[in-house]
């Protein structure tokens, strides 16, 4: 019998039961590829935006330690350079202990050097790609608080060390971010756009210290944003998400043509005149899935500025809030400066909205000569006090509890559109309610022991010094004054017993150089308070906490 058949035979029953053997292994191996490729895919978007540069540079007793970051691991024998001020090298540094975080896509490696003599600073510089920076010695006072470095090669974004530059669509990378706050305490944005999204993650280190503030930039305005604002768990548990997954929204847009028209009328209805772009300014938490929450700032005032044209007089202009809904505009607390040529308007304000800056000059008959004459048409160029008429102040006459909350309400740029009160004497449809609200939620006012705030009542100086330093109290700026230095301010007042309750409010106002006597030895505290001497206490109130020039 021949072996041919049985040998062909043996050879197809050994390679039928090697199929299954071979599909399993390129089953496997197909699978580890997938998975290699499936983290390589998703390391790539963190890799992509990986950033390159100095980072922790501290310079103290002659000593500077600190890490350098990059995505692309440099050579055992790699050096960081020390350069003097006049650009002599001092020193140089080998850097090592690499660390690599998965998440960041970035080696980190640490390094230590030592200078033979004290410098003010010391300049930083790996070659091999081109990191530079700069660290400020702080041995002894805190010299300097601008330590730290610079990106470099390799996309890094941060110019000067405080500087970064925000992409047309408003990203941000949060490794460039969180380096450039732990080495400074003012970092800007620089936008391309109108808007700043920025990563809350890079930010979790830093809310918590006073020091540490972005500021938003753009030719429209900028928007100064102190971190300790944010409240990051409280915004991502109300939009459901997490911190990481979280942005903040800043925004720094140009107003609509059919908003710059409604204010342009505004104003003129006004007798005043618009004098910059009107700007509207948002801040915003935003979720991933797109869902926002506005931001609530409390009693923060916040800084924005809105370039001018021209340098103005302070005295007759004003930054204002244009309420869309009802089409006015009202007083926000505002300075003007100039500074090498350059005018601003700085707003300061607890809230967002759309801003702008308008001049006018008004002036009452019947408040000319008068000895308040120039505190009132400097609030009413403001828009802070008005008229009874147009041409009618009626300075001496009598100012009631509704009118001065008004007023103080004015004056701090408070929200009216969500106070409400549960006094039984203010109803919803009072032409007060608004402001009764807004002051009670400020805490400037509380009513009587039946529930009333008695509205129409005339105020007197005692309660107007009340209200005055709770605005003290809610801006933050009231002055301490303990009992023996109460005693002190009031002793020279020979009618002092006749002060029913407001015994320190009253001292305060003093201290803070708001309330004076009636005369030399009397203060009067039960007297009605005119019109003229609120619009004088609001001046002093408005200088004494920086809302206007002085």
């Amino acid at each position: 019998m021949s072996k041919e058949p049985f040998q062909e035979s043996k050879k197809l029953l050994e390679t039928e039961r090697s199929e299954p053997l071979m599909k399993s292994t390129v089953f496997k191996k197909t699978a580890q590829v997938t998975v290699m490729m499936l983290i390589i895919s998703a390391l790539l978007p963190v890799l992509a935006f990986a950033a390159t540069g100095f980072s922790n540079l501290v310079y103290k007793n002659n000593t500077v330690t600190g890490n350098v970051y990059t995505d692309n691991p440099y050579s055992v024998n790699t050096q960081v350079y020390m350069y003097d001020p006049n650009g002599n090298k001092v020193g140089s540094i080998p850097i090592t202990s690499a660390t690599y975080s998965v998440y960041e896509g970035v080696y980190s490696y640490s390094f230590t050097g030592t200078t033979v003599t004290r410098q003010t600073y010391i300049d930083l510089e790996e070659e091999s790609q081109s990191v530079t920076g700069r660290v400020y010695d702080t041995t002894s006072n805190g010299n300097n608080n601008n330590n730290g470095g610079s990106g470099g090669g390799g996309g890094g974004g941060i110019s000067n060390g405080a500087t970064i530059t925000v992409n047309s669509d408003g990203s941000i990378d949060a490794n460039t971010l969180q380096n450039a706050l732990s080495q400074y305490d003012i970092v800007e944005l620089k936008l391309n756009g109108d808007v700043a999204l920025i990563p809350a993650k890079a930010l979790v280190n830093y809310v918590s210290d006073k020091n540490k503030t972005l500021k938003i930039s753009s030719e429209k305005g900028t928007y100064t944003l102190p971190l300790y604002v944010l409240k990051l768990d409280d915004l991502a548990s109300k939009l459901s998400t997490t911190v990481d997954d979280l942005k903040i929204k800043v925004g720094i847009a140009a107003v609509d043509e059919t908003s710059t028209n409604e204010i342009a009328t505004s104003a003129t209805a006004l007798g005043a005149t618009v004098i910059s772009s009107a700007v509207d300014f948002t801040l915003a938490a935003v979720a991933a899935d797109g869902t926002t929450q506005n931001i609530d700032l409390g009693s923060n005032y916040i800084n924005r500025t809105i370039p001018l044209s021209k340098e103005v007089d302070p005295s007759r202009t004003t930054a204002v809030v244009f309420d869309t809904t009802t089409k006015k505009l009202s007083f926000v607390p505002s300075l003007f400066t100039t500074t090498d040529g350059i005018n601003e308007a700085v707003i300061k304000r607890n809230n967002n909205s759309i801003y702008t800056v308008i001049e006018m000059n008004k002036s009452f008959n019947d408040s000319k000569g008068h000895w308040a004459q120039g505190y009132i048409e400097l609030l009413a160029n403001k828009l802070v006090i008005d008229g009874v008429t147009d041409d009618s102040f009626q300075p001496e006459r009598d100012i009631t509890r509704a009118e001065f909350a008004a007023l103080v309400v004015r004056a701090l740029g408070l929200d009216q559109s969500n106070g409400s009160s549960s006094f039984n004497d203010v109803t919803s449809g009072d032409w007060f309610s608004g402001v009764v609200g807004a002051a009670v939620n400020a805490k400037i006012i509380d009513g009587y022991e039946d529930n009333t705030f008695r509205p129409n009542q005339s105020i007197t100086r005692e309660e107007l010094a009340a209200m005055v330093v709770r605005a003290l109290s809610f801006v933050g700026a009231k002055p301490e004054v303990s009992s023996s230095e109460q005693s002190d301010l009031l002793a020279k007042f020979t009618d002092t017993n006749k002060i029913v309750w407001a015994q320190n409010e009253l001292a305060v106002a003093i201290q803070a150089g708001i309330v004076d006597g009636i005369t030399d030895s009397t203060i009067s505290p039960n007297t009605q308070a005119t019109r003229a001497q609120s619009a004088t206490m609001l001046k002093r109130l408005l200088t004494k906490v920086n809302f206007i020039n002085n």
